[in-house]
Protein backbone atom coordinates (compact mmCIF):
# COMPACT_ATOMS: atom_id res chain seq x y z
CA UNK A 1 0.00 0.00 0.00
CA UNK A 2 1.25 3.57 -0.80
CA UNK A 3 1.09 6.05 1.95
CA UNK A 4 2.14 9.04 0.07
CA UNK A 5 0.09 11.61 0.38
CA UNK A 6 -0.66 13.49 -2.90
CA UNK A 7 0.01 17.86 -2.83
CA UNK A 8 -2.59 20.37 -1.10
CA UNK A 9 -0.64 23.39 -2.31
CA UNK A 10 -3.01 24.82 -4.53
CA UNK A 11 -0.42 26.96 -6.39
CA UNK A 12 1.53 23.65 -6.36
CA UNK A 13 -1.05 21.95 -8.06
CA UNK A 14 -2.01 24.19 -11.00
CA UNK A 15 1.67 24.98 -11.83
CA UNK A 16 2.33 21.19 -11.57
CA UNK A 17 -0.70 19.74 -13.33
CA UNK A 18 0.31 18.85 -16.60
CA UNK A 19 -2.51 17.63 -18.15
CA UNK A 20 -2.65 14.59 -20.75
CA UNK A 21 -4.75 14.00 -23.40
CA UNK A 22 -5.72 10.77 -23.75
CA UNK A 23 -6.73 9.16 -27.01
CA UNK A 24 -9.51 7.90 -28.31
CA UNK A 25 -13.45 8.94 -27.21
CA UNK A 26 -14.98 8.07 -23.94
CA UNK A 27 -19.07 7.88 -23.26
CA UNK A 28 -21.04 7.82 -19.94
CA UNK A 29 -23.52 4.57 -19.94
CA UNK A 30 -25.90 3.59 -17.41
CA UNK A 31 -26.28 -0.37 -16.73
CA UNK A 32 -28.39 -1.67 -13.62
CA UNK A 33 -27.71 -2.34 -10.47
CA UNK A 34 -26.11 -6.22 -10.48
CA UNK A 35 -24.98 -6.37 -13.93
CA UNK A 36 -21.04 -6.69 -14.27
CA UNK A 37 -19.38 -3.54 -15.88
CA UNK A 38 -17.97 -4.35 -19.22
CA UNK A 39 -13.95 -4.99 -18.30
CA UNK A 40 -12.97 -2.01 -20.30
CA UNK A 41 -14.81 0.16 -17.92
CA UNK A 42 -12.55 2.87 -16.78
CA UNK A 43 -14.43 4.40 -14.28
CA UNK A 44 -17.79 2.96 -12.21
CA UNK A 45 -20.28 4.81 -9.35
CA UNK A 46 -22.81 3.26 -7.84
CA UNK A 47 -26.08 5.86 -7.62
CA UNK A 48 -29.80 5.10 -6.32
CA UNK A 49 -31.37 5.17 -9.90
CA UNK A 50 -28.38 2.70 -11.53
CA UNK A 51 -24.77 2.57 -12.02
CA UNK A 52 -22.63 4.86 -14.49
CA UNK A 53 -19.13 3.25 -16.42
CA UNK A 54 -17.27 5.14 -18.44
CA UNK A 55 -15.73 3.68 -20.91
CA UNK A 56 -14.30 3.77 -24.32
CA UNK A 57 -17.17 4.89 -27.15
CA UNK A 58 -15.93 1.04 -29.44
CA UNK A 59 -15.86 -0.79 -26.21
CA UNK A 60 -20.33 0.65 -25.21
CA UNK A 61 -20.98 -0.14 -28.63
CA UNK A 62 -19.40 -3.62 -28.56
CA UNK A 63 -21.80 -4.26 -25.60
CA UNK A 64 -24.43 -2.88 -26.82
CA UNK A 65 -24.41 0.10 -24.58
CA UNK A 66 -26.27 3.83 -24.53
CA UNK A 67 -23.58 6.08 -24.84
CA UNK A 68 -24.10 9.54 -23.33
CA UNK A 69 -22.17 12.23 -23.42
CA UNK A 70 -18.89 11.97 -25.97
CA UNK A 71 -15.49 12.89 -24.31
CA UNK A 72 -12.20 13.46 -24.60
CA UNK A 73 -10.24 12.04 -21.78
CA UNK A 74 -7.75 14.35 -20.02
CA UNK A 75 -5.74 13.59 -16.78
CA UNK A 76 -3.93 16.22 -14.89
CA UNK A 77 -0.51 14.05 -13.94
CA UNK A 78 0.22 16.02 -10.68
CA UNK A 79 -0.37 13.70 -7.59
CA UNK A 80 -3.17 15.73 -6.01
CA UNK A 81 -4.45 15.01 -2.77
CA UNK A 82 -8.38 13.82 -2.25
CA UNK A 83 -8.61 16.37 0.65
CA UNK A 84 -7.07 19.69 -1.55
CA UNK A 85 -9.05 22.77 -1.52
CA UNK A 86 -9.89 24.64 -4.52
CA UNK A 87 -7.70 22.71 -7.55
CA UNK A 88 -10.96 21.68 -9.49
CA UNK A 89 -12.91 25.10 -8.77
CA UNK A 90 -9.77 27.00 -10.50
CA UNK A 91 -10.22 24.33 -13.30
CA UNK A 92 -14.07 24.50 -13.68
CA UNK A 93 -13.95 28.47 -12.92
CA UNK A 94 -11.61 28.59 -16.61
CA UNK A 95 -13.51 26.02 -18.52
CA UNK A 96 -16.70 27.63 -17.45
CA UNK A 97 -15.29 30.69 -18.97
CA UNK A 98 -14.55 28.95 -22.10
CA UNK A 99 -17.94 27.55 -22.72
CA UNK A 100 -16.72 24.17 -21.83
CA UNK A 101 -18.60 21.36 -19.68
CA UNK A 102 -16.68 19.26 -17.49
CA UNK A 103 -17.51 15.87 -15.40
CA UNK A 104 -14.34 14.90 -13.13
CA UNK A 105 -13.36 11.84 -11.77
CA UNK A 106 -10.66 12.47 -8.70
CA UNK A 107 -8.72 9.35 -7.82
CA UNK A 108 -6.19 8.52 -5.26
CA UNK A 109 -3.26 9.58 -7.77
CA UNK A 110 -4.88 11.82 -9.94
CA UNK A 111 -7.79 13.86 -10.59
CA UNK A 112 -9.48 13.10 -14.94
CA UNK A 113 -11.20 15.66 -17.06
CA UNK A 114 -14.05 14.86 -19.28
CA UNK A 115 -14.83 17.15 -21.36
CA UNK A 116 -16.88 17.34 -24.66
CA UNK A 117 -15.05 14.93 -27.44
CA UNK A 118 -14.26 18.04 -30.29
CA UNK A 119 -13.14 20.35 -26.94
CA UNK A 120 -9.99 18.01 -25.74
CA UNK A 121 -7.16 19.81 -27.26
CA UNK A 122 -9.26 23.38 -26.41
CA UNK A 123 -8.84 22.35 -22.51
CA UNK A 124 -5.48 21.02 -22.80
CA UNK A 125 -4.39 24.57 -24.43
CA UNK A 126 -6.76 26.35 -21.34
CA UNK A 127 -5.33 24.35 -18.55
CA UNK A 128 -1.63 25.50 -19.90
CA UNK A 129 -2.15 28.61 -19.71
CA UNK A 130 -3.41 28.24 -16.45
CA UNK A 131 -0.66 27.05 -15.21
CA UNK A 132 1.89 29.51 -16.83
CA UNK A 133 -0.55 32.39 -15.38
CA UNK A 134 1.63 34.47 -12.64
CA UNK A 135 -0.94 34.44 -10.25
CA UNK A 136 -3.03 30.93 -10.62
CA UNK A 137 -4.95 30.38 -7.52
CA UNK A 138 -6.35 33.94 -7.77
CA UNK A 139 -8.50 32.97 -10.32
CA UNK A 140 -10.95 31.43 -7.66
CA UNK A 141 -11.09 35.14 -5.72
Amino acid sequence: MNSERGEKSLDVLIRGMNPVLRGGTYVFCEIPHGTSPPVAAIAMFSEEEGVTIVLERTDAEAHRLDPMYPSAWITLTVHSDLAAVGFLAVISRALAAAGISCNVFSAIHHDHLFVPADQGERTVEILRALQLSPFPSKAIQ
